[in-house]
């Protein structure tokens, strides 16, 4: 608790420290919600997009890589020195098959000798960005955010970038500089809508300060003439205005401008161009603005970046229905226990918020013994945890017994 301006002393209820916390495990499980836990998802074949980890144990570095699905790294691999891989798209389970020798998958066991539509990179072997770096790296020290290319889906550092990071990029998605040099048509599209650059980053050596300079087009005002009708749209994306922009407007404002020929072409002969460095950040929504005429789709699926076409295909999309998943296996109607909490006193509920705070932290060092040693935590870790808490409870119960008696 704390004193407000007025002296009054301002207080948190349990209830809203309760929500707080609801909230932030249902976006932290959106990931594993979107995936099954309990069966391999090798009979659903190349997977759409699916929780992913790589096992170190099993698979480690000098060897083949390989990729388990979630049920697996439950089931088939507890206990062992795991990379989580975020999300993928189109790949399928290999647990079991020839990279793993004579392991076999429990859940199963019939698998081809190996997948050959998989897709593998240096995250397999738990390194990532462009400086081939393992996350978290005990050897750098400085604090930074690592983003996902959504078309090679290697993680960089926000530094690695070649620019810097705009703001609310949690509404954006990012394409590093290297596919975008391997599909050269999309800095047509990122010249028109994609956010504004941010170029030239200069790192000052005192208290690490970082200078930026814009890019020359943004500089110039006697440009302003033949900025595209979407302009003005980016550059409101990427200021404070753009944040406080709710999800559906970015989504309705997509629909505008949309153009009778071929998109991409109208965007060439608009004489609008961008320089082409750095990774390209986009607003949300912006796959809808890609022209989807016969041409842009051949040209999309021989660069084999099809999948930008899909809205179905983002993270934000596989997170929603990871969380939806999660809300439609969840109790009905409100949580018992909020109701219950509505019908203590204020005493009882500080008693109450100071119990679940002790359990809180006891919860997170416990966790972290999980992700010291790379090994997933399992509904019978939990179970574990809460029956010791069960009987430290009982313990402290019985010695007030005794000391009162």
């Amino acid at each position: 608790m704390a004193a407000n301006e007025g002296g009054e002393e301002a207080t948190v209820s349990l209830v809203d420290v309760l929500e707080e916390d609801e909230e932030l495990e249902q976006e932290a499980s959106a990931v594993l919600g979107g995936s099954d836990s309990e069966k391999c998802s090798y009979p659903e074949g190349y997977v759409k997009r699916q929780a992913l980890y790589a096992c170190n144990t099993c698979t480690p570095k000098g060897g083949e890589p390989a990729g388990i699905c979630l049920a697996c790294s439950y089931k088939c691999h507890e206990g062992h020195e795991l990379f989580e891989l975020y999300t993928k798209r189109n790949f399928r389970c290999d647990c079991g098959n020839d990279k793993f020798g004579e392991t076999e998958c429990k859940l199963f066991p019939e698998k081809e000798k190996v997948n050959s539509g998989n897709k593998y990179s240096h995250n397999f072997f738990g390194l990532y960005c462009t400086c081939d770096r393992p996350y978290p790296d005990p050897e750098d020290e400085v604090p930074d955010e690592m983003i996902q290319c959504i078309v090679c889906e290697d993680w960089l550092h926000g530094r690695h970038l070649g620019c810097v990071v705009p703001e609310c990029v949690e509404l954006q998605e990012m394409i590093c500089e290297s596919c975008m040099n391997k599909s050269p048509f999309l800095w047509t599209y990122a010249a028109h809508i994609a956010v504004p650059p941010v170029l030239k980053v200069c790192k000052a050596e005192e208290e690490g300060k970082v200078e930026v300079e814009h890019d020359e087009e943004e500089k110039k005002p006697e440009k302003e003439a033949t900025k595209s009708p979407v302009d003005d749209k980016q550059v409101e994306m990427n200021g404070t205005a753009g944040c406080k922009r709710k999800l559906q407007e970015l989504e309705n404002s997509s629909a505008e401008g949309s153009y009778s020929a071929c998109r991409l072409g109208e965007m060439k002969t608009s004489g609008h161009s961008r320089a082409q460095q750095g990774a390209v950040f986009w607003p949300a929504a912006w796959r809808t603005k890609l022209c989807s005429c016969t041409h842009c789709k051949n040209l999309f699926m021989d660069a084999g970046v099809a999948f930008l076409l899909d809205e179905t295909d983002t993270v934000l999309a596989y997170e929603n229905k990871g969380k939806t998943t999660e809300q439609a296996s969840g109790a009905e109607g409100r949580d018992p226990l909020m109701s219950a909490l509505d019908n203590l006193n204020r005493v009882q509920q500080l008693e109450i918020i100071h119990e679940y705070n002790d359990m809180k932290t006891e919860l997170k060092d416990y966790l972290q013994r999980f992700a010291a040693e790379g090994k997933v935590v399992t509904p019978e870790d939990i179970r574990h945890f809460f029956e010791q808490q069960q009987s430290r409870k009982r313990r402290r119960a019985n010695a007030g017994q005794y000391y009162c008696s």
